[in-house]
This record gives C-alpha cells, structure tokens and sequence, in this order.
C-alpha cells in the first residue's frame, strides 16, 4: 500500500473529521507497528487513545526508561519496530537513557512525545516543553541521539513525517525516530491532503571490482574472521566462507552464536570476560589480514589490543561507513560499506573450491567442570553450568546478560551454537537494561526470554509488575550477593581501598510474589538445577533468586587493564 492509499482509507470513512492522533496511529500501523509501550501522562492523553482503540497493541509500562528498553529488545525478537510514548517533561527526559541504549544496539523505535501547546508555552505550565524550559538540540532535533526528529505544528507535515519514517525504518540497520506533538495539535483534525510519494530502497552493496579485489587480499595468505552483532543475519553464509577456507573464527561478545561456539574453526569470543585462547591464536597463528563482519570493534570488543592487529591489517565490512578504521585508526584498514549478509554472499563466490583443512589445531575456549558442592554459597561458574544445560541447550529462550558480573559470567562460560539467542550490550552498557528489556523480548516473541541480572540492576527498574500484568513468561536469574561486585572487585584489583559498593540483601523472591509472580530463592548449589527447571516451565513471570559468592574471581582482567591504561589507577 502505497503512503497516499494509507491516508485516503484514513478519510474515506463516512467523511468524519479524523484527529491527528488518529491519522498518527493510522500512519504507525501501515508502517508495521504492533506494540507500543509507553506510561501515560495528561499531555499525551489524546495520542494515547487513539493508539489504544487501534490495532496497536498498547503496554502501559512502570518507568519510561523501562519501556524504552523493553522497546529496544521487542525490536531485536521480532524485527518489527516499535513504539515508545510518553507525556511531557520528564516523561521525555526519563526515557532517554533507554533510547540512547536503542541508538547504540541499532534497534528501531519510534519515540511519540508530548509538548506543550503553543499558548501555554512560556507560561510555567506543568512540566513544561517547550525551548523557555528545555533544551531543544539533540533531543527535538536530528543529532546524535535520533536519526530523524521533529516536533509537529499542523497537519500539513504529515506527509513528509510519514516519508521520513517509512524510508528510516526501509533502511538496513537501526533508526531511532523522535515524533513530538504538542497536545492540542494532537486532538486537531487532518485537514492536509497527500501528494504521491514513492520509496525504493536495496541494502548497501559493495561493487564487483571492491569484491573481487577483497578476494585476491583474503587468497594472498591465512586470514581470520571477526563476526559481530552486524553480521546476525548473514550466519548461514558465513558458516560456508569459514569451512569453505579454513578461516579461524571470533566473535564480539554481542555477535555470540552467529558463527558456532561449538565449531572446531572457533577460536573465542574477543574482549570483556573474552577467551584467552584468541590472543594465543593472534600471537602463534597471526593472520595476514582479519575480515571483520558488523562489529565497531569498540573498547569492550578489542580493549584496542596491539595483539589483534594482524601482519596486513583490517578488510572491514560494515553498514555504517563511518565504523571501519574508527577502533585502530593507525592500521591499514580496507573499509568497505555494505549489508554484511549482501557481501559475504557475493564473497563466496570467489571461493568456489573447498580448501584443504589446515593441520594446524586452533587454540579453542576452555571450560572446566566444576562439580556442585553440598555447603557454602552458589559459584557462579556452577550456576552458568547449569544455566547452560537446562536454558541454552535444554529450551529455545533468549538468554540475556545485564552490564556488570553478569555479562562477565555469561561472555565467558555461556556458548550459542545459532544467532539470536544471546543478548548483550557492550556499548553504551547500561545498568536496567535487560532487567527491563526481557519483558519486551518476551513479549515479542511469545515466549521465553531469560535474563541473567545482579541484585544491583534489579532494584534500578524491573518491570515485574508489567510483566505480571499482560502475562509475559519472562525469567530473571539473580546474582544476589549483596554489594556492586563489579565495582568492589575492580576497585580493589586498581588498588582503591575501602569505597562502599554494598547493598542490604533483597530477597527477590518476596518482592515478586507481592507484584503477583512466582519464584524460588537458591541458596546451595543442590537446589539449582531443579530451580532453573521450574522457572523455564512456569508460565508466568518468574524470579530465581540465587544467593552467590561474592569471593568468586571475575574473567574481566581486559576491561581493567583497559581502564588502568586510560589513567584510573590509584597511586
């Protein structure tokens, strides 16, 4: 349907005067959104119903943040962007944490605000938005946090609003919209009507000649392969170009299972909590050159490590023209944009012939096993065993890890054989994030989602309660040991004495079964698996609440490394 069809079945109705709420909710909907999520508020109140008495389906949200980062991971599960509403003043300015988390992943979200209406504005009216009370650039303008952003004064920048969002949303990668409508504008009728307007849009590619001459580069000597988070749609191809030329294979602790963990070519996961078997391979089998698929090869990803450079240097794909070269601008880069599914496909057909498999044994991941004990606190090396046997190879869940000790455990032991079954955030990293995001996760694949947390990040914002409200069967295995771990062992390891990272021990299991969920508290390591058993069957949200030890060494030698080598050090 094109755009014009869209509005003409929005007037065509019995020729009733149509607000701009409802054409807004009109518009969403032809553009393929199914969810919005959101918490209400009087400004936003008309946008709101209409989106409500749509065929939308509307999430009322505990905390706009929450709903921002539900939002991002809904996106992920399904494909299909999402709405994010909320009213004025600090509904907008609660939400921008989770949105700058949806820029940084690369989702697609579509952030429907409220503003003050234009003879109110200036006036001190309740949480006043407007310029007199906040700032306007980067947050109603197009900067670094929205690809597109606007505030809609009439109907007759409806049209050009649609374009813009169809087209964003049209584009590979992630686009972060952010439509703002003052209140009276929102309840004023359409009036506008549309011109013709016609989108056509193909992924990037790379041209035959920058293809071919990658080939020569990657045939001239060994060459390895770095796959991250961009390259989640390509695994299938990327699998055959592996096998097809004996590659050694990474991955980025976001680009987890696109490429097997279980694969003999599988060298590691690089960087934060990453595998030491990596830098054996860079250092005794260094490569020619690496091909890096979809990953920004940022701080947590290399820690910008010497060791990873190799003889000749990058071939980089990306989508964004602006990632190749960025992480190493010193090394020689090949920067190449293109849809990393596009590339390696017309990549492979440069290798026709299967090469010998080298004779040479990789260096592979290590994981030990540890046996459970009868006494003392749960070792979260036992309960990432388990996790891995009951959740990853035993259900079809999406397993999420939040920022801190957690996505530590879950970069190093935890292994995904297909993409889209782990997530993690390793840019912008922040604490809520999936404690939060799995309800959306849940939600948008109807089934479940697993978030493994700490105790910190989930007394920041849960969306517990939101879960229990619409029934979303989403899990959180708590690391409950009582302090910010990270920060206590870190602090300590950089030789910061006495700092304050506790936190009075919650028990979890109390708190959710007052919101109407159901739960089980671990305390020894007998009761995990049974524990972990019930969670992933239990059809309604449910915690597991497992107290660890807090004594337990973290795999984050590379982020501290990383921090002493920027200064954060005490002397």
């Amino acid at each position: 349907m094109t755009i014009v069809q869209a509005f003409e079945q929005i007037y065509s109705v019995q020729h009733t005067p149509v607000s701009i709420a409802s054409a807004i909710a009109k518009m969403l909907q032809e553009i393929g959104v199914q969810y919005a999520f959101g918490v209400s508020g009087g400004a936003i109140v008309p946008l709101w119903h209409a989106l409500q008495h749509s065929s939308i389906r509307v999430l009322h949200f505990r905390h706009e943040a929450g709903a921002a980062f539900a939002a991002t991971e809904a996106y992920f599960s399904s494909g299909i962007p999402i709405v994010l509403f909320v009213t004025t003043g600090p509904g907008i300015t609660n939400a921008l944490t989770g949105l700058f988390a949806a820029r940084w992943e690369g989702a697609k979200v579509i952030f429907l605000s409220a503003s003050t209406s234009a003879s109110q504005r200036g006036r001190w009216a309740c949480q006043e938005t407007s310029t007199y009370r906040m700032p306007s650039t980067g947050i109603f303008t197009t900067e670094s946090l929205f690809h597109y952003a606007t505030t809609l004064e009439s109907d007759d920048e409806l049209p050009e609003v649609y374009c813009r969002l169809a087209k964003g949303l049209a584009q590979p990668g992630g686009f972060v919209a952010h439509l703002s409508i003052p209140t009276n504008i929102q309840s004023s009728s359409v009036r506008t009507s549309l011109p013709q307007v016609a989108l056509s849009l193909a992924p990037a590619a790379a041209t035959e000649e920058t293809i071919s001459k990658c080939a020569r580069l990657l045939s001239q000597g060994s060459f390895a392969i770095w796959v991250g988070f961009g390259a989640r749609d390509a695994a299938d191809s990327i699998l055959q170009l592996a096998e097809m030329t004996a590659a050694a294979v990474m991955c980025s602790p976001r680009g987890k299972g696109i490429f097997p963990e279980n694969h003999p070519q599988f060298v590691g996961v690089t960087g934060f909590a990453g595998h030491t078997s990596v830098l054996t391979y860079m250092q005794k089998y260094r490569p020619q050159r690496v091909l890096v698929l979809g990953t920004r090869l940022g701080e947590l990803t290399s820690f910008w490590n010497r060791a990873m450079i190799p003889e000749q240097g990058f071939l980089h794909i990306d989508i964004d023209p602006e990632v190749p070269g960025t992480a190493y601008p010193d090394v020689d880069t090949f920067a190449i944009q293109s849809d990393v599914g596009v590339f390696v496909k017309a990549l492979l057909k440069h290798f026709p012939q299967r090469q010998s498999q080298s004779a040479v044994v990789l260096p592979r991941p290590k994981h030990e096993e540890i046996n459970p004990r009868v006494q003392g606190l749960v070792r979260p090396k036992v309960l990432m065993d388990a996790i891995q046997q009951v959740i990853v190879e035993g259900s079809d869940a999406i397993v999420m890890t939040e920022a801190g000790n957690s996505l530590a455990w879950g970069n190093h032991l935890l292994q995904f054989t297909q993409p889209g079954r782990y997530r993690a955030s390793t840019g912008f990293g922040s604490m809520g994030h999936f404690v939060t995001g799995v309800v959306g996760a849940a939600l948008a694949r109807n089934g479940k989602a697993v978030a493994i947390v700490g105790d910190g990040a989930m007394l920041m914002n849960s969306e517990v309660s939101t879960a229990v409200r619409y029934q979303i069967p989403a899990v959180w295995i708590i690391l409950n040991d009582g302090c910010y771990n990270m920060c206590g062992q870190g602090l300590a390891l950089q030789g910061f004495k006495g700092m304050d990272v506790e936190i009075p021990q919650v028990d979890f299991v109390q708190v959710a079964c007052g919101m109407g969920a159901d739960g089980i508290r671990v305390e020894n390591e007998s009761q995990i698996r049974s524990a972990l058993e019930k969670a992933i069957a239990s059809p309604v949200p449910f915690i597991v609440d497992v107290i660890i030890d807090p004594t337990e060494a973290v795999p984050t030698k590379g982020r501290l490394d990383s921090l002493i080598s920027q200064g954060v050090i005490n002397s």
